[in-house]
């Protein structure tokens, strides 16, 4: 295009001038990016490093941890096990941070919020499933166990997958199939005086001490701990300046409550500190806390609230008093023992820099409700009275009424301001005496910017000729609108099918029976019929045979399951499906083959008996957990860890074979 009123020599060299220009421009950006993009590779690869370097510094400690017999020697190797263990947590997380920050145009948060704790993954080795399967496939089973070489290798790589989840849905969708996988492979190859042979190692969450069990139930301890630490960090990552994200996150750490409360209540003999009762409560706590926290995050940005709306700040006052209250008691069990000797000093630190914090930031919006809040009607007052002086509301005030004059309210609202300012000044001084939380600059702009509100206030407040020392501010009572509950997590949810179904129904094909094939098995047709009565599905049972007839001549017998119909495996067929089939031969009669449970198993429908160090109690349907075959398979309750399945009850109905 020439621009008008110019040569044409002119236009064109300026236009040429403004395409070059932009090329610079874009040439620039080009080089910007790549530039950033190189930075990001580059730090990659350094962490990647620093990783590589604490594994091995790991591996050597955990070797003398377990060489030496020197209660001072493995004292320091524990020691400098957490410090290795707290670096690749650390390193994860920036690895991790920087895979999500690829793109430089995503949106930030503008919002300043107060930093939320989250918990590490354990750790694992990387575990040989083929040897102890292939032998229980080949010995118990009588398969070939060649033949299920896809199925252990896609068992190992679930594991695999499940070692190093993202931190995301997809992450907890992973974990959680692996954790229904675990409990099919339980149901089948885990017997009360059998164990896999496997020797599980995990690494402690809090300390990086390694310890190991062959227990199948310390992999899935493992497992849905890890579920819990994985919605902790899914909750800390939330944008908590929106509603939408203070939603995710108390949605989030109730789930991480809900996981660590189902985990102390099924899980008994734990091989580390990290998955101890003890620990498990402290944990529970916590999360319910952090969980309250983002519920007063949340009333904050729902609607800002007007400083002359007296009830109002006195409704937030109790919920930051209640946010308190719950840290309190978080760090009054971080401070017991044993938890206090493996529970990280930054922890500790910041839970009670957050209880006084929170119990200051009560007293600030007490204060503004008195000295901003319009005079209250006379019908307010109880409710008032009940919040400052914890009063219940049908009861007579036991204590000085609240002020109704300005100038008293006035008073009152600054002795409520000194209690704030003291209690942040603390939450300051608790925060510069941590060395790892003076690194946290967000939590000491949240402190200062408190500070600074509350002093500003109090200076308004505070007059030429007040000479009066002020009274000291009762405390404001914890209360509020929305107590969140440890929610469990959801494992039906998550449909999974069991990798191992070729080997037959879980009711009989187990490794707590013991059975015996006949077959085939040519029986004929008579005048009445095969001779035999069928019930049940998947396997179908053979559960009446009429003396003397055919079925009997042919050696079946009551209490058999059909195994085979003409050659056609019948292992997961229907009831109706078996019968189907009967009924299509000829005179020339079928040939079946058979399976007999042996003395000594367990007869399908029986309840589990495991030692503490079971599984949890999950139907298939709870579980989501799908049977592939030809047909479904009778939902049935699995093995629970410190519970019993219920005695189903035999049978179907009833169906003779088929007659012509």
């Amino acid at each position: 295009m020439v621009p008008e009123g110019r040569p044409d020599g002119a236009g064109a060299g300026e236009e040429s001038a403004r395409l070059q220009a932009a090329g610079s421009v874009r040439k620039g950006c080009d080089l910007l990016a790549n530039s950033q993009h190189g930075c990001l590779q580059s730090r990659r690869a350094q962490i990647h490093q620093q990783i590589n370097r604490e594994l091995r510094m790991r591996t050597g400690a955990e070797n003398l941890y377990r060489a030496t017999s020197n209660a001072r020697v493995r004292e320091t190797v524990a020691l400098e096990l957490s410090y290795v263990n707290s670096s690749l947590q650390l390193l994860k997380e920036e690895l991790e941070g920087l895979d999500g920050n690829v793109d430089a145009d995503q949106p930030q948060s503008e919002g300043i919020t107060v930093p939320m704790i989250p918990l590490g993954l354990k750790e694992t080795k990387q575990l040989d499933w083929a040897t102890p399967l292939k032998e229980l496939i080949s010995g118990h089973f009588g398969e070939d166990s060649a033949s299920y070489e896809a199925e252990i290798r896609e068992l190992e790589d679930l594991r695999q997958a499940a070692r190093t989840p993202s931190r995301s849905e997809a992450g907890l969708e992973l974990l959680t199939a692996y954790y229904n996988q675990l409990c099919f492979q339980e149901a089948r190859f885990v017997t009360p005086a059998r164990s896999l042979g496997l020797l599980f190692h995990w690494y402690d969450s809090l300390t990086g001490v390694p310890a190991q069990q062959r227990a199948l139930a310390f992999e899935k301890g493992s497992v849905l701990f890890n579920i819990g630490a994985l919605h902790t960090q899914i909750g800390a990552r939330q944008d908590r300046s929106c509603p939408e994200g203070t939603s995710c996150a108390v949605e989030a750490f109730q789930r991480a409550a809900g996981a660590f409360s189902l985990l102390r209540e099924n899980f008994s003999h734990a091989p580390s500190p990290d998955m101890s009762p003890a620990s498990l409560s402290m944990l529970e706590q916590l999360m319910t806390a952090q969980a309250q926290e983002c519920v007063f995050e949340g009333l904050l940005l729902q609607a800002p609230v007007a400083p002359r709306d007296c009830l109002a700040q006195l409704h937030l006052a109790q919920e930051a008093a209640q946010v308190a209250a719950e840290y309190r008691l978080v760090h009054q069990t971080m401070a017991q023992p044993p938890v206090q000797d493996y529970v990280p000093f930054p922890w500790t630190t910041l839970v009670h820099v957050k209880a006084e914090y929170f119990r200051a930031l009560a007293h600030y919006h007490a204060a503004l409700a008195l000295c901003d809040g319009a005079p209250v009607a006379e019908a307010e007052l109880p409710a008032l009275e009940q919040i400052f002086l914890g009063l219940p509301a049908s009861s007579e005030p036991r204590g000085p009424a609240l002020p109704q004059e300005q100038e008293d309210r006035r008073k009152l609202g600054k002795a409520h301001l000194k209690r704030a300012i003291l209690g942040q000044e603390e939450a300051l001084r608790l925060h510069a005496v941590c060395r790892a939380l003076r690194r946290v600059d967000l939590l000491q702009v949240v402190l200062a910017q408190a500070l600074q509100r509350s002093l500003a206030k109090y200076s308004e407040l505070d007059l030429e000729d007040d000479f009066c020392e002020a009274a000291e501010a009762p405390d404001v009572r914890p209360k509020t609108q929305r107590r969140p509950e440890g929610r469990a997590p959801s494992f039906s949810r998550v449909k999974v099918a069991d990798i191992f179904h070729r080997l037959g129904p879980l009711s009989v094909f187990s490794a707590r029976n013991r059975w015996r094939l006949a077959g085939p098995i040519h029986v004929a047709r008579g005048e009445g019929g095969f001779g035999f009565t069928l019930r049940g599905d998947a396997p179908v049972l053979i559960a009446a045979v009429v003396p003397g007839g055919r079925a009997a001549a042919a050696g079946l017998k009551e209490g058999d399951y059909i195994v085979s119909v003409n050659g056609q495996p019948c292992r997961w067929w229907k009831h109706a499906d078996v019968v189907a089939q009967l009924k299509g031969v000829g005179d020339e009669g079928v040939s079946l083959q058979v399976l007999t449970l042996l003395p000594g198993a367990e007869p399908p429908g029986s309840g589990d008996r495991r030692p503490a160090l079971g599984a949890l109690l999950r139907s298939q349907k709870e579980c989501g957990w799908e049977t592939p075959g030809p047909a479904q398979a009778s939902p049935r309750p699995l093995l629970g860890w410190n519970r019993k399945a219920k005695r189903g009850k035999a049978g179907r109905r009833l169906s003779p074979a088929p007659h012509p």
